[in-house]
């Protein structure tokens, strides 16, 4: 082959580049595949396949063109920089980066971080050995990567007189198999990668052939969309608030991790779903600008205030938005000391969002150093490859791995340590999730007291209820302690059995062992919902305030303290989404509000009297 032909030319200025990922059974020819790709492109150092050659010529051994990476890792030894582990090759098209690692520990290690990114994979079988259960392991690890584009080479076909009946076989038979892993390979093409048929020219032995050749069907593959083409996604890495000189900015900073953003664009803030539009763009000492795009760290202000927490994911509306969901189907790859069990709580980190997460469920382990498929087991041991059902402790934006890698990947952090990464390939679902079966299992457990609700409101002279007051307004945090606490006064002083405890008392006493930012939040409310199923259930009102609380957490409270009653109050600006508050009292009068409040006791027969 001539590489200066001009289909072999590279065009200037019209670069793309695809992550493609080979497997194969040991001695199955994938090294010598790659070798062949990269002679066969021009895409070797100056000299490169020349001195091989001579180097096997003076040592009396036979050349291969594998010997090529045994070449390229000597180099990076000495310092040139040629990354064995992605070797790279060009077409007219594209750049390729093959993704490749020796070994099946050190290959599962690259799946999570670097062929998890691959667009498609090259799997290579010898015709002559045939299918092999390595072979049909490695077609299982793809399908657990979620890559669709896959291309079986059936190599050393010259050992087997490129027989058409034996290729067909494997081709059947490699076919049924790869269905059962959800894979529709795109082709089967045979080749000899050691004597270039059909590698990137068509091949006269393989004349019944009639379909491309490797590198035409690389070029054939569809690449993901480049990060300024997709949808916007900026992970909220934390909100500043301006005071000096006048200045009431309220910056909302991240990095844009891909897509676009302009001033004028209506943006959602996902979990949590609030609704605003961009007024400004700022950056670190410089001026406000129209726009700006993927990689860039920026802040950005908003037109109608709305409070959002750090780990949100800001969105364009008119554009596809990401899953929303406490639960997802996921890859991983497990690293830590100790394994990954179901039911304990973990920590994982996806974009600038760190929130519990546990394994509810294994649908499949692949063990590293054996590559065994199990079914049956409960646990992921290190170095397992699991596809796996987690579970977050609130629900979370994301993207799934096929569609944006940024936010489709994650790491699972266990005793401060990194101890696993993952890809995300479903939204599951959560409307049956652990707090659903929590909830349950904790009533059909309870242990109830002899004395029954009826004679406690007769006694006490009151129903029970657990109230919640909330606010959405700036500064208002104060406010709603205060409502709250003279809420708790006024009853109490009428003879009623009342209670409050603010969530802000969990954090340094009853839950100090709860970890802080948005999951100690999330831990703080699932703490409070427990606490009032108690004193609900001992028949007294109990008054807890939470500044901001969002649609979800609304919904959480009032699952905790099934099957007790729970009143919302929403006082000054609502801070919900969709979420209907049971009420809403002036926040700006302590005093106003408390009764208010009382009143709507009243209304729902909580209390029968009371005097103002």
């Amino acid at each position: 082959m001539n590489i200066n032909d001009e289909k072999y030319k590279i065009v200037p200025n019209t670069r793309e580049a695809m992550n493609i990922v080979i497997v194969g059974h040991v001695d199955h020819g994938k090294s010598t595949v790659i070798g062949r790709l990269l002679a066969d492109t021009g895409s070797l150092p100056e000299g490169k396949l020349e001195s091989v050659k001579e180097y096997c010529r003076k040592n009396s051994r036979p050349f291969e063109y594998a010997f090529l990476l045994d070449a390229l890792k000597d180099e990076q030894a000495q310092g040139i920089t040629i990354d064995t582990a992605r070797s790279f090759f060009k077409t007219r098209k594209r750049d390729y980066i093959i993704i490749d690692a020796p070994g099946h520990i050190e290959f599962l290690k690259n799946m999570v971080t670097g062929a998890s990114r691959a667009e498609a994979a090259l799997l290579v079988i010898d015709a002559k050995e045939g299918i092999q259960e390595n072979s049909k392991r490695h077609g299982h690890i793809v399908s657990m990567l979620g890559i669709k584009q896959v291309v079986v080479l059936v190599n050393k076909m010259d050992l087997v007189n490129f027989d058409k009946d034996v290729f067909n076989s494997i081709s059947t038979e490699f076919t049924e198999f790869l269905r059962k892993v959800n894979i529709r390979p795109v082709n089967f093409i045979p080749i000899s990668a050691f004597n270039g048929d059909n590698i990137a020219n068509e091949s006269e032995n393989t004349s019944w052939y009639e379909g491309p050749t490797v590198l035409k069907q690389l070029d054939s593959f569809a690449n993901k969309k480049g990060s300024l083409e997709l949808p916007l996604r900026m992970p909220v890495q934390d909100i500043y608030k301006f005071t000096e000189s006048g200045d009431d900015r309220r910056i909302v900073a991240g990095t844009v991790l891909c897509g676009n953003i302009k001033s004028g664009d209506e943006v959602v803030f996902l979990p949590s779903r609030k609704k605003s539009v961009i007024n400004s763009i700022e950056g670190l000492n410089v001026k406000p600008r129209a726009g700006a795009g993927a990689d860039e760290a920026i802040g950005v202000t908003l037109k109608t205030q709305i409070y959002i927490q750090p780990g949100e994911l800001m969105v364009k509306a008119e554009e596809k938005l990401p899953s929303v969901s406490s639960r997802f189907r996921a890859n991983i790859f497990w690293v830590g000391k100790s394994p990954f069990i179901k039911n304990k709580t973990y920590k994982l980190k996806i974009g600038s969002m760190r929130i519990g997460v546990k394994l509810v469920d294994i649908l499949s382990i692949i063990d590293a150093a054996e590559l065994d498929i199990d079914t049956f087991k409960d646990r992921v041991e290190r170095h397992d490859v699991a596809e796996c059902i987690l579970e977050t402790s609130k629900p979370i934006a994301f993207d799934l791995i096929s569609e944006i890698e940024l936010t489709g990947r994650f790491v699972i952090v266990d005793n401060y340590e990194i101890s696993g990464g993952g890809i995300i390939l479903e939204c599951v679902p959560d409307t049956e999730n652990t707090l659903v079966e929590h909830v349950r299992d904790r009533e059909f457990l309870w242990d109830r007291s002899s004395i029954s609700s009826y004679e406690r409101e007769e006694a006490y002279q009151h129903k029970s209820k657990f109230v919640v007051i909330t606010s959405g307004s700036e500064g208002s945090e104060k406010t709603i302690q205060d409502i709250g606490k003279e809420l708790e006064k006024k009853l109490f002083d009428m003879k009623y059995k009342a209670y409050y405890l603010g969530v802000s008392s969990l954090m340094h006493g009853l839950a100090s062992d709860a970890v802080s930012g948005y999951e100690g939040r999330d831990e703080h409310i699932r703490h409070i919902g427990e606490l009032a199923r108690i004193f609900t259930d001992s028949g007294q009102i109990f008054i807890t305030s939470v500044f901001n609380l969002d649609d979800y957490e609304a919904g959480k409270l009032k699952l905790l303290n099934q099957p007790n009653e729970i009143l919302i109050v929403n006082t000054g600006d609502s801070p919900f989404n969709s979420f209907q508050p049971d009420a809403a009292v002036s926040g700006t009068d302590v005093d106003g509000a408390v009764n208010a409040a009382c009143e709507l006791l009243r209304k729902h027969e909580i209390i029968i009297d009371y005097y103002l």
